[in-house]
């Protein structure tokens, strides 16, 4: 028989040769190869048998589908150990996270100090290399009987609709409820470690009993392990939460939670976000709107959210009617267009908002600006013909791109298409939303992911995954295709025959959560802002009381250019005040003595701690203000002349 490849090419088997037999021929042995397999679309074990015509791609642990196959399994070796170490405890589910995956286990205490005798329980299980082996349950009965003494899972099975298939997998004596896939066999996984312990909920409801999680993670490399490891150390020293406060940027308090107060040096870096957005606007043809933050039950109704999304938005009764905070922008922006009469000529009509929305998010899911229940969304939605959706996609690609190299954050790009239920739109509708972003994809020549079925109901979607200087990777930007709000508010134009014809729409974010991207810039940039985005650019020093008087002329100057800038007069060493200014990330520390006031000069260093000496301020002026200008994202003087101590 005869299989396709990822990469078109093809290969002939024998009859009744598995995914297995396919990795094997093509000597696909090592750790992080052959995880799994996708057959025609769908993801599966490597033991599923394969048919001629088949198209196949093999998983690696470079793959996000690889990883939660190798996470998922592992999930099992923990539960395998536990259980093995505390045989009365009671799995519950354990699925795989961005990072490993976790386990929730009821009658179950464990702390920190039991990590080691788990881990060591773990290895032994992977040693054995035990063959995973999926199992077909004939119905719920056999479930309920196989689990019985489980009240975790046949919760779960209950859930389940009737009919639906139900799998377990066995690995030497341990037994569990999973959809699957798995691993082939255990011994893929050669590095391991537990990370953590907390508390849970069952399902996630407050009112169910509280679990004991278990987090850990896995590799096929040690070496993978151990970077890792130096990623989430590096992470700890950027972590925003800790940062922000410490450089007066934002803060959190118990009578907004959820809703950050930006104090000050914080709204600098703001605006200049906001600032520069809004000149890409410009530059792309874009109009900006601002719509109402409350508005009537009737339109949320309209617009879908008031029965699909009310338990997240916060609402209120005025007058004897219902109004909710709009959780998204999207709908106010409909009323704007349905407002007026529109004619193909103006299409694609471009329509940006920058909008504060809030959705109601459980306290526990709170963290610092990374989740929160008031953010700005830098939205646009671009109304446009069926024609215009490939040039369209283009230019939202191009925009974004230009937009994240400013701030030095590579990204990867998925496309996620039309899900196989419960959409709406028709075949010839999603082919040509589809075709349109796939093609716009395809000629600005980077490389792309195809998420098969995971697009929105009411359209095709494209995903921007960007990677910070750790090479985290954060989802941020969006471009999505929607067919359902045009026809819920039943907007129009008309086409050059004088009929009315329905736009096609665009939703388009690409900072995201403007909250979201600033927490994102501190840990990416340590607190240590490019001078264009810095709320601390210059802080002028004195050596004594007698060059103040100089020192305030200075400043004096700077502001007048538009700089940032403060003068240190206190009564303390001048290493001290370097030392402070450095840790408040000032990008450019002046020093006044008695030879530079006569000089009318300055004696420079970063806060890196390079030495300059000496400078002109005229010279120097102009250098920095077009490091601004130009939004560079390195200084001029950060590698120049030599590093000595404070």
């Amino acid at each position: 028989m005869l299989i396709t490849l990822k990469d078109q090419s093809s290969l002939e088997l024998p009859p009744g040769s598995t995914a297995k037999d396919l990795a094997d021929k093509l000597n696909l042995k090592g750790p992080h190869e052959a995880l799994g397999a996708s057959i025609n679309g769908k993801t599966v074990d490597l033991s599923h048998p394969l048919s001629d015509g088949d198209n196949v791609v093999l998983w690696s642990f470079d793959d996000p589908e690889g990883k939660e196959i190798f996470w998922h399994t592992s999930a099992h070796v923990l539960a395998q150990a536990i259980l093995r170490l505390w045989p009365d405890a009671q799995p519950t589910i354990g699925p795989p996270i961005d990072a490993g995956f976790y386990y929730d286990f009821a009658n179950l205490n464990i702390s920190d100090a039991d990590f080691e005798r788990i881990e060591k329980e773990m290895q032994a299980i992977v040693s054995a290399n035990y063959v995973s082996q999926r199992e077909m349950l004939s119905s719920k009965e056999e479930a309920l009987r196989l689990f019985a003494s489980n009240p975790y899972k046949c919760e779960l099975i209950n859930s389940f609709e009737e009919g639906s298939p139900l799998t377990a997998y066995r690995q030497g004596e341990f037994f569990d409820l999973c959809r699957g896939p798995h691993l082939f066999n255990l011994g893929k996984i050669k590095a391991l470690k537990v990370m953590k312990t907390a508390g849970a909920y069952w399902r996630g409801d407050s009112n169910n009993e509280m679990l004991t999680r278990i987090y850990a993670i896995t590799f096929p490399d040690r070496k993978l392990l151990k970077e890792h490891l130096h990623q989430l150390e590096e992470a700890k020293k950027r972590d925003h939460k800790i940062l922000g406060p410490k450089l007066d940027l934002f803060s959190l308090k118990e009578e907004g939670p959820g809703m950050p107060f930006i104090h000050p040096k914080g709204l600098i870096v703001w605006n200049q976000l906001v600032a520069y957005i809004r000149e890409c606007l410009s530059r792309h043809d874009y109009i900006e709107i601002k719509t109402p933050t409350m508005m009537t039950r009737e339109l949320w109704e309209t617009s879908g959210h008031w029965s699909n999304y009310r338990q997240n938005m916060f609402t209120s009764q005025i007058e004897d009617r219902d109004f909710a905070i709009k959780p998204m922008n999207c709908p106010g922006c409909m009323l704007y267009y349905r407002g007026q009469t529109h004619s193909y000529r103006e299409l694609p009509l471009r329509v940006a908002e920058i909008g504060n929305v809030h959705r109601y998010e459980p306290s526990g899911s709170l963290s610092g600006l990374f989740r929160v229940r008031s953010f700005h969304q830098d939205d646009a939605h671009i109304f446009m013909k069926p024609t215009d959706i490939q040039q369209e996609i283009l230019a939202v690609l191009a925009l974004a791109d230009e937009i994240y190299s400013t701030f030095g954050l590579k990204y990867r790009l998925e496309l996620s298409t039309r899900p196989e239920k419960n959409t709406i739109g028709t075949d010839e509708e999603w082919d040509i939303a589809t075709a349109g972003l796939k093609g716009a994809l395809d000629e600005m020549g980077r490389e792309y992911r195809i998420n098969e079925g995971d697009g929105a109901f009411y359209g095709p979607k494209i995903d921007f995954h960007i990677r910070d200087a750790i090479n985290r990777s954060w989802q941020c930007g969006t471009i999505q295709l929607d067919m359902a709000l045009p026809e819920k508010f039943e907007l129009e134009y008309t086409a050059p025959d004088g009929t009315r014809k329905r736009p096609v729409m665009i939703h388009r974010a690409i900072f995201g959560s403007i909250e979201r991207f600033f927490g994102i810039l501190i840990e990416h940039y340590v607190g240590k802002f490019p001078l264009w985005l810095s709320p601390s650019q210059i802080r002028i020093l004195t050596v004594a009381d007698r060059h103040e008087p100089y020192a305030r002329q200075l400043a004096k100057r700077f502001k007048d250019a538009g700089f940032h800038v403060d003068v240190d007069s206190a009564q303390e060493s001048v290493s001290k005040k370097v030392r402070n200014a450095q840790l408040a990330q000032y990008n450019y520390i002046l020093t006044i003595g008695d030879q530079e006031m006569e000089h009318q000069t300055a004696n420079l260093r970063t806060r890196d701690n390079v030495v300059h000496g000496e400078i002109q301020i005229d010279g120097f002026i102009q250098k920095i203000d077009i490091e601004r200008q130009q939004r560079q994202p390195l200084s001029p003087y950060a590698s120049q002349s030599t590093t000595e101590g404070a």
